[in-house]
C-alpha cells in the first residue's frame, strides 16, 4: 500500500484500497440504516486527515464527534484486523473543529443572506417562479445601490422598499406585485419559526477556516452538529449546497493531483434532491462536476443509489454499497439500480449479495490511477482507530474552549447595513420633504415661483443614489459577486 492509498477493508484473499488522487472524482455511500455506513464514513474521514486532507462532514446522529477520540482494543475488532490483515492499527483521535448553526455544540455557523444569493434563498423558502423572481429584483436592487443584506431584517427592509416604489422600479427592473412580496414575508416567518434566522448574519464563516491541517500535519477534520438542524431538513441541505457553491467560487484551479485538498460528505443526501426543482437540479450537477478541478472530492451518503439522481451518480466514481434488504417493491428496484451501476464481478451476482451483506460488509469499487473503475469486490470494512459513538461533552466543550478558531466566531457582528441605511434615507426625505413644503409656503411672487419651479422632488432612482449609495459606496455593492449557486453575476 502507497502513502497515497486508503485501506477500505479486505476479503481475505486482498485488501481493498482508494486512490486518494481519485477521491477529487467524488464517490457515493449507501446502505440501508443500521449497516455500517456511519462507520464507513468515520474511518474514510480519519484516513483522510491522516494524509494531511482536511475533512468537513455534517454530523446528524450526532456519532460522528467520536473522531475526536481514541478507539479502543477489543476481541472482535483484533478479529477483523487480523481477517483484513493489518498489522499497523494504532487507536488515536483526530484533529477535530466542532460547528453548530446553533452555537450550542461547537462554533456558531453563519453566512449573510447577500452570500447565500436569491437562488438558493429561494430554493430554502420554497417560492414557486414569480416569487422567486421578485427576489432576483430585490437582489439586483440591492447589488446596484451598494446596500448590504446581511441579516434577514435588512432582506424586509429591502422588500418592503421595493414594494413601496415597485412602479418607479418597474421600467429597469420588472414588475414587482406586492401580493408576491406578502408571499415571501410569510415563508420567512416561516423560517424563523424553524430556526433559521439565526443563521444569517456576520460573521460568516470563512473557507479557509475549514481546510487546516495540524502542526503535525494532518488534516483537521471540521464537525457540522447537524442533530438539531437535521430536524430542519430544508435548512440543511441548502447550508451544505451554499457551502459547495462557495468552495467552487473561492478555491483556484488545481486539477488533478496526489490528494485532494479537501473532501466534502455530505450525509442524508435524499435531503438535498428531493422537491428541488428541475433548474437548481442542473446547477447542483455542474457544481459537483467542476468542483473536482478544485482539488474537492464530495461523497454522497444516503440509503438508496436512486435518492441520488442519475445526472449525479454519473459524476461519483467511488462507490460503497452497504447491505439493502428487499422487503418492498421499492426496496427491490432500489437493490437492482444498485447492482447495475457496478462493474460486474463474475465471482458473484452483484444483485444477491446486496440483500446477503452483513453489518459491517459492503461491496466497493474504486477508480484506479488511470481513473477506470475497478470490478465489484465483498468487502469487510476496516474498524477505525477513533471512537465508536459520540465523545463525552466534557471533552467536546474543552475541544471548543481551546480551539484557535474560538474567537472568529462567538460575537455576532452588526455592522451597517440595508436596514440601517434605508432607515436613514427615509429620515433625509422626510427633512428633504419638510424643507420643500417650507420653501413652498414662503413662495409668494411669480417670480419667486419661477425660480423655484425647477426644484422637484427628487424621483426614487435619483434620492436612492444620493442618499443611500454614496453614503455607504456603491462599490461595496458592485464587488458582490455570485456564481453558478448565487445567479446573479457583478453587473459592473
Amino acid at each position: 500500500m502507497s502513502e497515497n492509498q486508503i485501506l477500505l477493508g479486505g476479503n481475505g484473499k486482498e485488501q481493498i484500497l482508494l486512490d486518494a488522487g481519485m477521491a477529487n472524482r467524488h464517490g457515493l455511500i449507501t446502505g440501508a440504516t443500521g449497516t455500517g455506513k456511519t462507520v464507513t464514513l468515520q474511518v474514510l474521514a480519519e484516513s483522510f486527515s491522516r494524509l494531511g486532507v482536511p475533512v468537513f462532514t455534517a454530523d446528524v446522529k450526532g456519532d460522528l464527534s467520536g473522531l475526536a477520540g481514541s478507539g479502543k482494543a477489543h476481541p472482535k475488532v483484533s478479529e477483523r484486523l487480523e481477517y483484513i490483515g493489518i498489522e499497523d492499527h494504532d487507536f488515536e483521535g483526530n484533529p477535530v473543529i466542532f460547528w453548530d448553526v446553533y452555537g450550542k455544540q461547537g462554533h456558531p455557523v453563519r453566512t449573510t443572506v447577500s452570500e447565500m444569493g436569491p437562488t438558493l434563498l429561494a430554493n430554502l423558502l420554497e417560492l414557486n417562479e414569480t416569487q422567486g423572481g421578485v427576489l432576483q429584483i430585490v437582489f439586483s436592487v440591492a447589488d446596484d445601490e451598494g446596500l448590504l443584506l446581511l441579516d434577514l431584517k435588512d432582506l424586509r427592509s429591502m422588500l418592503n422598499w421595493v414594494a413601496d416604489n415597485a412602479k418607479e422600479l418597474e421600467r429597469e427592473y420588472g414588475r414587482v406585485s406586492r401580493q408576491s412580496v406578502g408571499a415571501i414575508m410569510r415563508r420567512l416567518l416561516v423560517l424563523e419559526e424553524a430556526g433559521g434566522e439565526i443563521f444569517f448574519g456576520e460573521p460568516a464563516i470563512r473557507i479557509e477556516h475549514l481546510m487546516q491541517t495540524d502542526f503535525s500535519g494532518r488534516g483537521v477534520i471540521s464537525i457540522l452538529d447537524a442533530t438539531t438542524l437535521y430536524h430542519s431538513p430544508r435548512i440543511y441541505a441548502t447550508f451544505l449546497l451554499w457551502l459547495l457553491s462557495e468552495l467552487m467560487e473561492e478555491l483556484p484551479e488545481q486539477g488533478d493531483a496526489d490528494r485532494p485538498k479537501l473532501v466534502f460528505f455530505f450525509d442524508e443526501a435524499h435531503l438535498l434532491f428531493s422537491k428541488a426543482p428541475k433548474a437548481l437540479l442542473e446547477k447542483i450537477t455542474q457544481v459537483v462536476r467542476l468542483i473536482r478541478s478544485k482539488g474537492v472530492g464530495v461523497f454522497f451518503i444516503t440509503q438508496y443509489p436512486n435518492d441520488v439522481p442519475d445526472e449525479v451518480i454519473g459524476q461519483l466514481g467511488n462507490r460503497i454499497q452497504h447491505a439493502l434488504r428487499a422487503f418492498t417493491p421499492r426496496d427491490r428496484k432500489a437493490v437492482k439500480a444498485a447492482a447495475e451501476t457496478f462493474r460486474q464481478n463474475p465471482a458473484f451476482d452483484t444483485e444477491e449479495v446486496i440483500g446477503q451483506l452483513g453489518v459491517g460488509e459492503a461491496l466497493i469499487s474504486t477508480l484506479n490511477h488511470k481513473g477506470v473503475p475497478s470490478m465489484v469486490e465483498r468487502t469487510l470494512m476496516s474498524p477505525p482507530r477513533s471512537k465508536f459513538g459520540p465523545v463525552d461533552e466534557s471533552d467536546r466543550e474543552r475541544i471548543i474552549s481551546r480551539s484557535p478558531l474560538k474567537s472568529n466566531y462567538d460575537k455576532i457582528l452588526d455592522r451597517e447595513s440595508a436596514y440601517e441605511m434605508l432607515i436613514k434615507r427615509e429620515e433625509e426625505l422626510a427633512k428633504q420633504r419638510e424643507q420643500q413644503t417650507l420653501e413652498e409656503s414662503e413662495e409668494k411672487a411669480p417670480k419667486r415661483s419661477r425660480s423655484s419651479g425647477g426644484r422637484k422632488r427628487q424621483g426614487v432612482g435619483e434620492a436612492f443614489v444620493k442618499s443611500v449609495a454614496r453614503a455607504i459606496g456603491s462599490n461595496l455593492g458592485r464587488q458582490i459577486i455570485r456564481g453558478i449557486l448565487g445567479s446573479i453575476i457583478g453587473k459592473r
